[in-house]
């Protein structure tokens, strides 16, 4: 009979994952830790409320078989881009607990953003590609950072299993990830010459991928995502289709960033990720035994509701199309402007 540790238990991730252990056959004790008190409910499952920052973990991790790390600073507040030291030193704790105690399997979410968007990507991306994440964007440039953390941690422990796995855009009904908000925002923005491809993931996929990864068996880094991926114009499509302004790369980086000093949820360095590709294989997970049951397009539908002009008729949408192409024009002006002046300041 095993113990597993989850962080970030009370999560869209984490609960799933908690009731799931908790009712799979060998697992005895689930512990969930989280900050809130959110946990599902199981016989199972002992949960304590937890701040990963200052709390002492070990006595948490004690009897642990397997630490199953899900907890990100990313997904507390909109200030997620600011709080990169945050998200390392609770890796850091989390490791450190897992030292002293013994735990002998470590499972780390990271994000499949680590690989950067590129336009000489390959697709889809493998695990032997380095990661080389966008220079301005802290949310990846981060998890590249824990993954480094784990790795020498695996290195310096020597017959334990440590598994890193790097999901794709997750979502699901009444769920979204702190990317999925991100990049759904930032789509309004429409920059380069075409739609990249896209992979959207269910949750509950994701969920059964960490379960798999965390009863064993696993060691290395795994791509989560499903099969194949889907055009930016089918996307569009499912989501409502809008006709949009086409602008620079440039200046929709600076429209992003303005939105972002207002309250939008597009951090500056998110705009590659709409326009280069950054799709990623799951053949090396589906070797280990995971198999997604949701499609990139099942997934979105059930995780994104429509925008509002998807009910409209033809004609309201292009009266609406116009009027904010007309709106975007004009904030492109003042941006425009705005880097005229700092050009000749400079």
């Amino acid at each position: 009979m095993e113990t597993i540790v989850v962080t970030g238990a009370a999560g869209a991730v984490g609960s799933r994952v908690c009731r799931t252990l908790a009712e799979t056959d060998g697992i005895d004790v689930v512990v969930a830790l989280d900050r809130r008190d959110a946990s599902p409910r199981h016989r199972r499952i002992v949960a304590h409320r937890v701040d990963l920052t200052t709390d002492d973990l070990k006595p948490l991790f004690e009897g642990a078989t397997a630490v199953v790390h899900l907890a990100s600073a990313f997904d507390a507040s909109r200030d997620g881009v600011d709080i990169s030291d945050t998200e390392l030193e609770t890796a850091r704790r989390v490791l450190d607990a897992a030292a002293a105690t013994g735990v002998k399997r470590l499972v780390v979410l990271s994000s499949a953003m680590v690989y950067g968007a590129w336009p000489d990507n390959p697709v889809p991306i493998t695990e032997d590609i380095a990661p080389q994440p966008n220079p301005e964007f802290s949310f990846a440039i981060t998890k590249a950072e824990v993954e480094r953390l784990a790795g020498r941690w695996a290195e310096e422990h020597p017959g334990t299993e440590v598994a890193v796995l790097r999901p794709t855009t997750a979502l699901a009904e009444g769920a979204m990830s702190w990317v999925a908000r991100a990049l759904r925002a930032a789509a309004l923005i429409d920059a380069g010459q075409g739609d990249p491809a896209v992979q959207f993931l269910h949750l509950d996929d994701l969920a059964s991928a960490v379960v798999l990864a965390a009863r064993g068996g696993l060691n290395g880094v795994y791509n989560v995502a499903p099969d194949g991926s889907i055009d930016g114009e089918t996307c569009r499509d499912l989501s409502g289709r809008l006709p949009r302004l086409r602008i620079s790369e440039q200046v929709a980086d600076r429209l992003a960033r303005v939105g972002w000093r207002h309250g939008a949820p597009t951090p500056p360095g998110l705009t590659p990720y709409t326009i280069h590709p950054w799709v990623v294989a799951n053949d090396r997970l589906k070797a280990a035994g995971w198999n997604p049951e949701y499609t990139n397009e099942v997934a979105y539908v059930d995780g994104t509701r429509p925008r509002p002009w998807a009910t409209m008729n033809a004609k309201r949408r292009q009266q609406l199309a116009l009027g904010g192409a007309g709106l975007l024009g004009a904030i492109v002006g003042l941006v425009a402007i705005s880097l005229v002046r700092r050009l000749r300041r400079n």
